[in-house]
């Protein structure tokens, strides 16, 4: 088996290609400077040269709050047009793409959890562009996995863990909104999942995939600086504005993930296994 990935040097695409090196696996790694995903003749060579079997589709934009607006036309062109090009030149070669979702599909107003097939309905535009992302992937092929996930960490580039314990460093207090709820996901679980439904040839379609149980960001923050001399306090989203609205519950099912066989670990676990080895 060849794969690709793309993003190769992002948050997740570094942990997936470090998981690969380690178990041996064939593949090619591109970022935005060896494959710039938005030049449509660029992906289509590359893709048809090398023919890969599989496609981990990581790459990019992820700027939340700058989407809405000076970031809104590249948050476009990345995640929805760029996932076009790579979309329909692995259906060209015949290679399986495996795309990378959000819970920001979802418009927050679940009280229970959003099972896979379950209306979409974003409310900002990194949102609205992942979703016409997902539906660029199915439009052009069958043979895809979309895995939708939510609040990820990881050991490689910015991320919420890394935040709280460098802000950590430099105050005695912090406060984070006590009124957002989901399920955060270790990088490492999430490249797992991705290796795991390709080499077991899971049916293909759509999943969501983060860590097991669910918290509030202020609930999180604490897990994170229990450690910690510094303390976290509750805030409301309304006391803490963002230009991008969140959602408030987006707890998604992660019933069809497990039902591959996979074993999901909690957030809790996931975030200590992580802090130890980052210590």
């Amino acid at each position: 088996m060849q794969y690709l990935v793309t993003g190769a040097n992002g948050q997740l695409g570094t942990e997936l290609s470090k998981m690969m090196d380690d178990r041996g696996l064939n593949y090619w790694g591109y970022d935005a400077k060896d494959m710039d995903i938005t030049n449509r003749d660029l992906v289509f060579d590359k893709i048809r040269d090398l023919k890969p079997d599989v496609i981990f589709h990581c790459a990019a934009y992820t700027a939340v709050d700058p989407a809405e607006d000076d970031g809104k036309t590249l948050n476009w062109h990345v995640n929805v047009d760029g996932t076009k090009n790579v979309a329909d030149a692995a259906a060209e070669v015949g290679a399986t793409l495996v795309y990378i979702s959000t819970d920001y599909v979802f418009d927050g107003t679940n009280e229970g959890e959003y099972q896979v097939d379950d209306a979409t309905n974003p409310q900002n535009e990194y949102g609205r562009a992942k979703l016409a992302g997902e539906n660029a992937v199915r439009a052009a092929s069958d043979n895809y996995y979309i895995i939708r996930t939510s609040w990820v960490f990881g050991e490689y580039g910015k991320n919420f863990v890394y935040t709280m314990l460098n802000l950590a460093k430099t105050h005695d207090t912090l406060t984070v909104v006590n009124d957002q709820v989901g399920r955060p996901t270790w990088t490492n679980t999430l490249a797992q999942f991705m290796l795991y439904v390709v080499k077991n040839q899971a049916a293909f379609g759509t999943y969501q995939l983060s860590n097991d149980d669910s918290c509030t960001w202020y609930e999180f923050a604490r897990e994170i600086l229990k450690d910690t001399d510094t303390k976290v306090l509750p805030v409301t989203s309304v006391q803490y504005p963002q230009k991008a609205k969140r959602p408030a519950h987006s707890i998604m099912s992660l019933d069809k993930a497990e039902a591959t066989g996979f074993v999901v670990p909690t957030w809790e676990e996931a975030l200590g296994k992580f802090l130890r080895s980052v210590d």
